[in-house]
């Protein structure tokens, strides 16, 4: 019998000191751990999503969200020296133009598609007038207001550049690009999701969006021709037309959007941005993604399948 209580008492008292432990080291037990993730202000919706089902999946995991546009999340990592466990961009020659050069990583995955479109609310002006034949003609108007994120901060800011300067061969209006260009109701900000709050009070009246923010607020929205949506693959070629310079030098060209995730090498989470990347590409992270209005790509696309972690290749194949 007394054999048997000290049994009892041991391992009680191992009970309590591994529960002492975990409150004081908690980072030992998987609890207390933060994955910290970057990622395009597009990817709110989706994201949010799919922080809620890791959290379920890994107890005592607090994820950490920021969100800002493509380029400006990267350079948080390229400029300032802040550590991110996963980069998730609207572009996914973000990661190349930026973390490339620098060494914060030399593989994507492609796991996301988009397309743009002219955003607008019941109580913008024209809003029973405008459609895809008409919509430069209706942004021209002396009463009419709109927006577009800014360029050398978000992909969705040049990209939105870019649809106008294809639409000026496409509609075949000479000056079309310039004159919207200097539009002096023309809004800028800085990432597309913050002209949400303008369209929404009635600041302004349009907005150019990706087709999933717009189905993610409800908003109406002109569905653009495909030659200058930057949606379709059979329009690569007219897409790539129109380039633009932004202020670092850079030059964007038009092709179809496509979404990159990438882990870089300073993460201090390697191991949970591995978990959530495997998310991601389950079943429950494909639907999250397509039923916020993002088809997903599966599998994904890497430029370099020998670095990407040997956890996640089974899901990606090498392309181009």
């Amino acid at each position: 019998m007394n054999h048997r209580i000290l049994i009892a008492g041991l391992g009680i008292l191992l009970i309590l000191v591994i529960s002492s432990l975990y409150y004081i080291y908690p980072q030992f037990f998987g609890a207390g751990r933060k994955l910290i993730i970057f990622h395009a202000g597009s990817l709110e919706a989706p994201f949010s999503e799919l922080e809620k089902e890791f959290e379920k999946m890994h107890p005592g995991i607090d994820v950490i969200r920021e969100a800002s546009g493509s380029r400006a999340v990267a350079k948080k990592i390229t400029d300032l020296n802040k550590t991110a466990d996963i980069l998730a961009v609207a572009d996914y020659k973000v990661i190349v133009d930026l973390l490339f050069p620098k060494n914060y990583s030399d593989w994507y995955i492609i796991f996301a598609s988009n397309e743009m479109v002219l955003a607008y609310t019941n109580s913008s002006k024209y809003a029973n007038e405008i459609n895809s034949t008409n919509w430069y003609k209706i942004l021209l108007i002396d009463d009419v207001s709109w927006g577009h994120s800014d360029p050398d901060l978000d992909p969705c800011g040049y990209r939105a550049l870019l649809v106008i300067k294809l639409a000026e061969n496409y509609y075949n209006v000479s000056g079309l690009y310039e004159e919207l260009y200097n539009d002096p109701n023309r809004e800028v900000r800085p990432k597309s999701v913050d002209l949400l709050a303008l369209l929404e009070s009635g600041e302004i009246d349009y907005a150019f969006e990706y087709r999933s923010v717009a189905v993610q607020h409800h908003l109406n929205f002109v569905d653009l021709p495909d030659q200058i949506d930057l949606a379709h693959y059979e329009y690569a070629d007219y897409y790539a037309q129109a380039n633009l310079t932004l202020s670092d030098g850079t030059v964007v060209y038009g092709e179809p959007i496509l979404y990159g995730i990438t882990i870089p090498y300073n993460a201090k989470n390697r191991d949970l941005a591995i978990e959530f990347i495997k998310l991601l590409f389950s079943d429950t992270g494909q639907n999250i993604m397509n039923s916020s209005g993002q088809p997903f790509i599966y599998p994904g696309i890497t430029n370099n399948i020998n670095n990407v972690p040997e956890e996640i290749r089974p899901y990606v194949r090498e392309g181009s």
